[in-house]
């Protein structure tokens, strides 16, 4: 699976801090793990937090999950060492708080360059600031650079705006991290939804990033796992209407016509390419849940 086919529609924080909470994440059926050392655990436990995660992560199968870890960031007395420490553990990936700048991506890649167990560790960045939403098409560039997630609980604050169901004081910060994420070939995971136990409100957020384009969601609680894998993996419907899609247009295609037509409607290569994407993300998620 290369990034773009790999699933990734659940994508489920833990804290670095919880045994338990560890120990259960092996189990969950998630396409991904943010196991957090930032925001999930308090000041005096992130030491403590630290030596647990590297120690679970070292001995620890999670199977065909995706294992990513936040650190603090490098203006923080943690961030440092949380990144030394993880360089030498090689995790899939790093993701870090509060990026705004290539630069800042630019310095933690060539850290890890010197550290032989991270040589296959990308970086995703979390876009929570207005100048990181700003700055999302250089940012997308760095080394190393694998994946957004988008932060809007911190990027509400900063912005002051209120919200909202549709989240339409927010559109615009989203959408310019997904051009920026698909310009440069970049997974784009769509932020949480606070309210853990409104499972239709949840539903109907799941529904909206995925129309946007967003690859996944972050969550915060297991009960919200299954609706987000629902709502972002092709429905059986997609799936058969991108089988004949395909089949009409080989069809044409042996004709010597470029392009066809299914139901009434043009089906031209561009629709071709988008169903042969989406046939490859059901066998990707076919693949992990077998």
């Amino acid at each position: 699976m290369t990034p773009l086919t790999r699933p990734f529609r659940s994508v489920l924080y833990i804290p670095g801090s919880k045994t338990r909470a560890l120990e259960k994440a092996t189990t969950l059926p998630v396409d991904a793990i943010i196991f957090d050392l930032e925001d999930a655990v308090s000041p005096d436990e992130k030491a403590k937090a630290r030596e647990l995660l590297a120690e679970t992560l070292s001995g620890t199968d999670f199977g065909p999950r995706y294992r990513l870890v936040r650190i603090n960031g490098q203006d923080t007395e943690w961030g440092p060492k949380d990144l030394e420490t993880f360089a030498k553990v090689g995790p899939d990936a790093i993701l870090l708080p509060k990026v705004e700048s290539r630069a800042a991506v630019a310095e933690i890649s060539a850290r890890l360059d010197a550290e032989p167990a991270s040589a296959r560790t990308r970086l995703w960045a979390m876009m929570e600031t207005p100048l990181g939403i700003l700055n999302a098409a250089e940012i997308a560039t760095g080394p190393r650079m694998e994946g957004f997630v988008m932060g809007t609980n911190d990027l509400a604050k900063d912005l002051n705006c209120r919200f909202r169901a549709d989240r339409e004081p927010l559109l615009t910060s989203l959408q310019l991290c997904l051009l920026a994420a698909r310009a440069h070939g970049l997974i784009c995971i769509d932020s949480v939804f606070n309210a853990f136990k409104d499972n239709e409100g949840l539903r109907v957020e799941a529904g909206q990033g995925r129309d946007m384009g967003f690859d996944g969601k972050s969550l915060i609680h297991p009960a919200q796992v299954a609706i987000t894998n629902a709502a972002f993996a092709p429905s059986a419907a997609e799936v058969e209407i991108a089988q004949r899609q395909i089949a009409a247009f080989e069809e044409a295609e042996a004709k010597g016509e470029g392009v066809a037509v299914l139901d009434g409607k043009i089906v031209e290569n561009l629709h071709v390419e988008t169903a042969r994407a989406l046939l490859a993300k059901a066998d990707a998620i076919a693949e992990l849940e077998s």
